[in-house]
């Protein structure tokens, strides 16, 4: 049971709208927030100058959901509101996942304003989503539309959230929730407490950070590539970007790199790291490992070598690479 908890925002209440069992909204706001505890989130490519949300509501309570809109903070929401403190989400995996949940339906950490401890202290009422019986048996899917260079968060509780071709500024965040993104444009950052990430074809700094879940990256090309997971795997590849940062507590690293970077650090509490680069590689090197061992393909001007340690240089030294893992081998592999 993975557990997220957040301070609150000032608490607003808009009106909710009638409930129906599925509404199309507009929201016409140059920034552009949404909120759903439970269902599936698909976003793609629209036209026009506002986000437009449809909400299909499911199970035996559905009616009792409700949405409300409204500006918070400067920014247009969409907030679906479920009125109760158990959620029974049928679709959801086994297991359970607890969210602190404000008076007016937000929740989490969008990076906006000074909401920026997640202590979960004041942070409103408890709620808990599973796949078993009991509580409230309801759920919000929903299908955005988002017009081209709009910034938009959404926030998922649990179910699962994808996004295809969207060109804009995304800020995607699930506590318990697979993600997927094919075709992305612009910024995009990621926070999932616990869920596999897969993008492909990403254009733009790119921030993924989960809690438990590995994370796959697939042709990505931006200024910055940044991955952080507590628990599982790291795999990128065709990916070129100048500064790339990857750490896992636990699980292997394994990442292609099309171009030359200025800055590679890898970090793995445990697991093997494996690092293919162009021929043309030049860097600064410092490779350790408590228990494992050193491989590279590149010819090197070694400065400092031992069985756990390598310090060196390929090339002219322009770049600089670190890797460290506590247990596992490091491989350096020269691309084909």
């Amino acid at each position: 049971m993975s557990a997220i908890r957040f301070l609150p925002l000032a608490a607003l209440w808009v009106a909710p709208l009638a409930a129906q069992t599925v509404s199309r909204h507009t929201l016409r706001g140059a920034d552009v927030a949404l909120y759903d505890l439970a269902g599936v989130v698909q976003l793609e490519a629209g036209s026009g100058d506002a986000v437009t949300v449809q909400v299909n509501r499911g199970g035996a309570d559905a009616a009792r959901l409700e949405v409300a809109e409204g500006d918070l903070g400067g920014r247009a929401t969409l907030r679906v509101m479920f009125p109760a403190d158990r959620i029974s989400y049928p679709q959801m995996p086994d297991g359970s996942t607890e969210i602190d949940v404000r008076d007016d339906g937000t929740f989490g950490n969008d990076h906006h304003g000074d909401d920026d401890d997640d202590d979960g202290s004041g942070g409103g009422r408890r709620v808990r989503i599973s796949s078993g019986p009991g509580g409230l048996e309801a759920w919000a899917d929903l299908r955005v539309s988002v017009p081209a260079g709009r910034p938009l968060a959404v926030h998922l509780g649990a179910g699962r959230l994808t996004a295809t071709n969207v060109d804009g500024r995304l800020r995607l965040m699930a506590a318990d929730a697979p993600v997927a993104v094919n075709g992305a444009r612009g910024e995009l950052v990621l926070q999932v407490g616990a869920g596999a990430v897969r993008l492909s074809g990403i254009e733009g700094d790119l921030s993924a950070e989960t809690g438990s879940g590995g994370v796959e990256i697939t042709r990505a090309r931006g200024s910055k590539l940044v991955v952080e997971t507590g628990s599982g795997d790291v795999r990128i590849s065709a990916a070129r970007a100048p500064r790339v940062g990857l750490e896992t507590g636990s699980g292997t690293v394994t990442v292609e790199l099309q171009g030359s970077v200025d800055r590679l650090d890898v970090e793995t509490g445990s697991g093997d790291v494996a690092i293919t680069a162009p021929a043309n590689l030049s860097a600064d090197l410092v490779m350790d490992t408590a228990s494992g061992d050193i491989d590279t393909d590149f010819p090197l001007a070694v400065t400092r070598t031992a069985r756990d340690h390598l310090r060196g240089r390929v090339g002219d030294g322009k770049g600089k690479i670190s890797v460290e893992t506590g247990s596992g081998g490091i491989r350096l592999l020269k691309a084909k």
